[in-house]
């Protein structure tokens, strides 16, 4: 169980206790400040009772404890513990017996004060000795210290044994409390009170309070935890404090992911501009300068592709989403002042794609000499088309050279990506450059159906021909592809098919929001519908928190979707892949340069009557309502906003 509140965390089992072993600790800004942490009343651990999240940041851990006051099998005295991710934690003692209880409280603590990856690779190191402090005990090293402070303070504190003691009198019916509290330290510095805000912690959201209701209580449940997940994800750039994005996910990628921040900006655009905003702005701090081959590109670290590919590069990803956010941002309501500022950054990224893109006019995934991917000739495709938009809009040079450059990619594309079979054909996962095409069936197929909004409600042109478009809905839509919790990444009759696999079979969530969009939009609304629905079934059984991926195994009756053991949990891109998924239900196709919204709901109606507010559009609230006949009605709306169709 992983609270969160960036840069902190807490991570323990259910139970509670920390014990030390593998990833449990308090840990800020990526270092473990406390390992240990395990609580013993009357002699012994608390028998767990229950452990479940609060919210994001918060947990909640209750056990029972045998007393001599026990006179049967009901235990006389409860206890409560209140984590949070910032570092405090509340222990609460509640006695439900007839007398007065004097019970021993022990808590265990201990560190290593070590850094994340080294925990997370088994190469932690010994604990640390520690010594007493003030209230508590304090642990220091020559690159970290730490201190954890009681209250009320212990009657004994045993550095040798990294022990707090207390005896705590409970009278009968009565409410004991030890408060702990986490502080982090600086070798030499002497600690300053704790601000409200954390460093690199944003004061407030970009965003209002977005709700979902209707007849399927799931869709606000799984909204309200997504937006939790959100929220403890954000971090500020620290040489921008007005600008801030979202981390990858917990516990393993706490740190800025280009292409994950800029998809999970795009798909949270329904709640508003502000989070793109900084997200672009800090991404084209890092991009690239110089002349050479790299200037222009986003850095970015390479990623596993499965079975069939060699690692995909995650840079060149950011670089093509770059022109796409902020062309969509600019539709849903972005300031002709900031997108302006931005445009140079889009330049550089378009002269990066002519300088990278390959005699045969495919884009290499890796550069150079990789693999043409099918999903990658998508976002290059995508990223000119949109970007064309973003120039012809401000009289910058370039748009036609775009548009032509699109257009010869589709001819080409249709003719040399697509393998034909008894089945109807598929594209190929790629092409190499001496022309074999890889033809193994697989999730990142839905990119191409991923075409981009334009002016007046429009979507893109996409890479495949409308046949070439209907069968791969079909293949989408199909059980290869579609386990019943939601998109494989890697259909389940393909060679190294992995239910487990990062890439090679697992559901990604991401992955599955950006099929159900495409289809949404394409038309394909049965198989937009029960991805959809199967990705909330598989939500209710996490609690409605979804991770970043969970195995594809296919759903049977009675089943439920099994975790993966590497999965971030909160993950930016399955939080916001969640906006996506249900925002994709009303079909909104904004426009606010142009004063206009197109509002184009599923006829199907997958989940009934949905109504949603506090959705953002042109910078002001925007609420509309889908009826149970798919009939789409706005309530709320900004002055001068006209409706389209």
């Amino acid at each position: 169980m992983i609270c969160v509140a960036l840069p902190a965390l807490a991570i323990s089992g259910e139970h509670g206790q920390m014990t030390g072993q593998g990833l449990d600790g308090f840990y800020r800004g990526g270092r473990r400040l406390l390992a240990r942490c395990r609580l013993r009343v009357g002699g012994a651990e608390p028998l767990p009772v229950q452990g479940r999240m609060l919210g994001a940041d918060r947990a909640r851990f209750v056990g029972a404890v045998r007393t001599a006051a026990d006179s049967g099998p009901d235990p006389a005295v409860t206890v409560e513990r209140l984590r949070s991710a910032e570092g405090v934690e509340r222990i609460a003692l509640r006695s439900t017996a007839a007398r007065a209880l004097r019970l021993p409280v022990e808590v265990s603590l201990g560190t290593d004060l070590a850094e994340l990856g080294a925990v997370a690779a088994g190469a932690a190191g010994p604990e640390v000795p520690a010594g007493v402090h003030a209230s508590g005990l304090r642990w220091s090293t020559t690159e970290a210290q730490a201190a954890v402070t009681a209250d009320p303070p212990p009657g004994d504190a045993l550095a040798s044994a990294g022990l707090l003691c207390w005896e705590i009198e409970l009278p009968p019916g009565g409410t004991r409390s030890i408060e702990l509290r986490v502080l982090p330290e600086q070798p030499g510095k002497v600690r300053q009170p704790e601000a409200a805000v954390s460093p690199g912690r944003p004061a407030t959201v970009p965003w209002g309070d977005p709700q979902a209701e209707g007849d399927d209580p799931r869709a606000g449940a799984l909204l309200a935890a997504a937006l939790d997940d959100l929220r403890a994800l954000l971090v500020r750039d620290p040489g921008s404090p007005g600008d801030v994005h979202l981390a990858a996910g917990v516990p393993w990628r706490c740190g800025l992911a280009p292409a994950e921040a800029l998809w999970a900006a795009r798909m949270t655009l329904p709640l508003g501009v502000r989070l793109a905003a900084g997200t672009l702005r800090t991404l084209a701090r890092t991009q690239l300068a110089g002349p050479g081959p790299d200037g222009g590109r986003i850095p970015g670290a390479l990623r596993h592709a499965g079975a069939h590919l060699p690692p995909g590069c995650t840079g060149i990803e950011a670089t093509l989403l770059f022109p796409v956010v902020l062309a969509e941002a600019r539709r849903w309501g972005l300031p002709d002042r900031e997108t302006e500022a931005l445009l140079p950054a889009v330049e550089r990224c378009l002269s990066w794609l002519q300088t990278a893109t390959g005699e045969d006019g495919y884009l290499p995934d890796p550069v150079p000499g990789g693999p043409y991917r099918c999903e990658t000739q998508a976002h290059a495709h995508r990223a000119a088309l949109l970007g064309a938009d973003l120039l012809e809009a401000y009289g910058r040079p370039g748009a036609e050279h775009w548009r032509s450059w699109a257009a010869d990619l589709r001819g080409r594309f249709r003719e040399e990506f697509w393998v034909e079979d008894p089945g109807g054909g598929r594209p190929a996962a790629a092409r190499t450059p001496e022309g074999r095409r890889i033809p193994h069936l697989g999730g990142a197929a839905a990119h191409l159906l991923d075409t981009g909004l334009l002016g007046g409600g429009m979507q893109a042109p996409g890479l495949l021909d409308k046949v070439q478009t209907e069968q791969l809905a079909r293949l989408l839509g199909g059980p290869a592809l579609d386990s019943g919790w939601g998109l494989r990444s890697l259909g389940a009759r393909e060679p190294g098919h992995n239910p487990f696999g990062h890439r090679s079979g697992a559901v990604r969530v991401h992955e599955t929001a950006v099929a159900v969009a495409g289809l949404a939009s394409a038309g394909y609304e049965k198989e937009a519908g029960a991805l959809l629905r199967g990705t909330l079934d598989a939500a209710a059984a996490f609690g409605h928190r979804l991770p970043e991926m969970y195995a594809g195994e296919q759903r049977t009756a009675g089943s439920a979707p099994l975790p993966h053991p590497a999965a971030c949990r909160p993950a930016a891109v399955a939080a916001a892949g969640v906006v996506h998924l249900l925002t994709a239900l009303a079909g909104l196709r904004p426009d606010a340069p142009a004063g206009c919204v197109a509002v184009r709901p599923l006829h199907t109606a997958p989940l009934g009557a949905l109504r949603f507010t506090g959705l953002r559009i042109a910078e002001q609230p925007f609420a509309m309502r889908i009826s149970r006949l798919g009939l789409g009605m706005v309530e709320e709306a900004a002055d001068g906003l006209q409706l389209g169709v």
